[in-house]
């Protein structure tokens, strides 16, 4: 996400929903940041919802699905966040919302397109969430 405020009340809707997330964004602390990495990477917080801070230079097993809750700014961006998703031999996932009245996230995902020679689809109505798991 671009906002840490959209990452807080994000995680605020989740956690009141009983589901086991936890936000990382730079209005934490060093020493909660790795508690809450630590707790994500060992299974202790199932979603992990997170500014574009974490969206570089993380290898953690096992992220099955990534949602981009916003568009990203640009086709850079966009491969740092989804390449989080599918690694080590795992199959992966993306969502993003995109806004199609907004002329720049409309831009972005052509970009994305034609750069990684790829048609992102719109969401199916139900995906089986055993390839995910």
């Amino acid at each position: 996400m671009k906002s840490v405020t959209r990452t807080v009340e994000l995680e605020r809707v989740l956690s009141s929903n009983n589901i086991q997330c936890s936000s990382f964004h730079a209005g934490l602390n060093q020493t909660e940041r790795l508690s809450r990495f630590t707790d994500f990477k060992e299974n202790k917080s199932k979603v992990l919802i997170a500014t574009d801070l974490f969206a570089r230079g993380i290898d953690i097993g096992k992220v099955n699905v990534v949602i981009n809750y916003d568009m990203p700014e640009n086709s850079d961006q966009y491969l740092h966040r989804v390449g989080r998703a599918g690694r080590f031999g795992t199959k992966g996932l993306t969502i993003t919302f995109v806004n199609p009245e907004i002329e720049k996230e409309r831009q972005v995902l052509e970009e994305v397109q034609k750069r990684f020679e790829v048609k992102i689809e719109t969401l199916p109505q139900s995906i089986d969430k055993r390839l995910y798991m």
